[in-house]
């Protein structure tokens, strides 16, 4: 089969064909799926560069096939298998909880300490063929769009920010503010809208990006090299601040001026990852205003995925995500589409691997 590895320690990624086809034999409990669409994603991103998470985390464990967002058709289930079937349409959750841990056994997974990472520590999607975990393949409508079915791994990880906890959390009626209008971004944006908050700001330097954060229904788009975040917000709320901030963009700034903008006694989450630590003033940001504090990995494994199941169910919200996808590259391009998001030309890229 064909397949992308990250093989040097260097910038890049390596196509190679001709690699040998994984297989389930002794393996009771996986799927073979046949690779359709593959998202590229930030953690994929740090990898293509070799920075200096990506060397900490993988440097011992090269060469590794790449990738982990996917969508793809199973082809063959092993003897143990109950809740797939050859033919389904299926993504992946990529956190491969233990199962046995004390997080995992109190309904943690997503925490789980003892997590393996698809596309991280093992072996990826990047590929004509990849193994998955029967617990991690998540059956989708077979009439999903295949770009769409790429694409739940990330847009669950906007659901999660939305709504961090079942039942507790919600949005409804609310003015949200989402700090960064990347594809995660953006996607929470769309939920927001589509669930009820009564208004969505959102801050974005990216032209491109500011024009689809209008599109996903953002109600105002503040460009914060061009203007004050916090005036700006303070203007929109009739200087009350948002009720909920999403931050997303991993800039400590962006952090700041949203805490800033943070009504007393609102609710933060924090998906966005900083690439340093980060100084803040917490007695006037944080502790004084009473504000309730998620920080977000992954999806709820598996409340999230059962939630987005829904929305998507809504065509309108479908061909939202869809048009967060702004480019489309074959497998064999994958360095011209890493070079390309590098650059800030695309929103959401798709690999297109078997049609």
């Amino acid at each position: 089969m064909r397949a992308v590895f990250k093989s040097e320690p260097k910038l890049g990624l390596q196509f190679q064909e001709n690699v040998d086809e994984p297989t389930i034999t002794n393996h009771d409990n996986d799927v073979l799926i046949k690779v359709k669409r593959a998202g590229i994603c930030g953690t994929d991103m740090h990898i293509y560069s070799w920075d200096a998470w990506a060397q900490h985390r993988m440097g011992a464990k090269l060469p590794m096939i790449t990738g982990h967002e996917v969508a793809g058709t199973v082809v063959e289930v092993g003897k143990n298998i109950t809740t797939v079937s050859e033919g389904d349409l299926v993504s992946a959750e990529t956190h491969l909880a233990c199962g046995k841990c004390y997080l995992c056994r109190t309904g943690r997974k997503a925490t789980c300490q003892n997590s393996v990472i698809l596309g991280v520590d093992t072996n990826g999607v990047y590929a004509d063929y990849a193994i998955l975990h029967e617990e991690n393949a998540w059956v989708n409508d077979p009439n999903l769009p295949l770009e769409v079915a790429a694409v739940l791994e990330p847009l669950g990880n906007a659901f999660h920010t939305v709504l961090p906890e079942h039942n507790i959390e919600d949005i409804v009626g609310k003015k949200v503010l989402v700090t960064g209008a990347g594809p995660i971004g953006l996607f929470t944006i769309a939920l927001c809208k589509q669930i009820g908050a009564e208004e969505v700001y959102a801050t974005e330097v990216n032209p491109m990006r500011i024009d689809l954060a209008k599109k996903m229904g953002a109600d105002r788009v503040i460009n914060p090299i061009e203007e004050d975040t916090y005036k700006e917000v303070m203007d929109l709320t009739n200087n009350m601040g948002a009720d909920v901030l999403l931050e997303i963009s991993g800039h400590s700034q962006a952090l700041k001026d949203g805490l800033r903008s943070l009504v007393p006694g609102g609710r933060v989450s924090l998906l966005g990852i900083f690439d340093k630590d980060v100084t803040m003033d917490l007695n006037d940001l944080l502790i004084f205003k009473g504000a309730r504090v998620f920080g977000i990995t992954g999806r709820r494994m598996f409340d999230t995925w059962y939630q987005l199941k829904g929305v998507l169910s809504r065509p309108d919200f479908r061909n939202k995500v869809k048009s967060v996808i702004t480019d489309q590259y074959d497998l064999a391009d994958i360095n011209k589409a890493m070079d390309n998001i590098a650059q800030g030309h695309s929103a959401k890229t798709i690999l297109k691997v078997n049609d």
